[in-house]
């Protein structure tokens, strides 16, 4: 059941890395182009986005009790995706979702920058560490409780 809430976490990081980051990096860009500042409401709202996408994707690596496929994942598909991009980057560029929207185009930025390869780096980190694919020992007496209820 962990692994399963983990394959839920990577599916709701990705959505924050593309929809989130992406926007945000595309803001900032826009903003840089037309010479403002992001000291303003939107603004903000732009800095509030690639923060708390980050926030997201460090709370699923530094919580043990957050299966490894919860970051490992996306860090795979990240990884992969850079990959792609080295050797065929048509390819890895037709790949993008969405591509009218401007999380789309922030996401694009992402990729063919390297930052997507840094953030998978990260991600698959916990994948190697043996202590985050057990569960801990208060998860195990908990479960060990509720069977003998069942039981009796």
């Amino acid at each position: 059941m962990r692994h399963l809430v983990g394959l839920v976490l990577a599916l709701a990081a990705a959505a924050a890395v593309f929809f989130g980051g992406g926007w945000a990096v595309a803001r900032i860009l826009a903003a840089h182009a037309h010479g403002t500042s992001l000291v303003s409401m939107s603004g903000g709202l732009t800095v509030a986005a690639l923060v708390g996408t980050g926030l997201l994707l460090g709370i699923l690596v530094s919580v043990p009790a957050v299966s490894p496929l919860g970051t490992g994942l996306l860090g795979i598909v990240l990884l992969a995706w850079s990959g792609l991009e080295l050797f065929r980057a048509h390819w890895a560029l037709r790949l993008i979702p969405l591509i009218r929207l401007d999380a789309a185009s922030g996401f694009k930025t992402m990729l063919t920058v390297g930052v997507l390869a840094l953030i998978g780096s990260v991600l698959v980190v916990p994948m190697f560490v043996p202590s985050r694919w057990r569960r801990s020992a208060s998860a195990d007496e908990f479960a060990g409780l509720a069977y003998a209820e069942l039981v009796h």
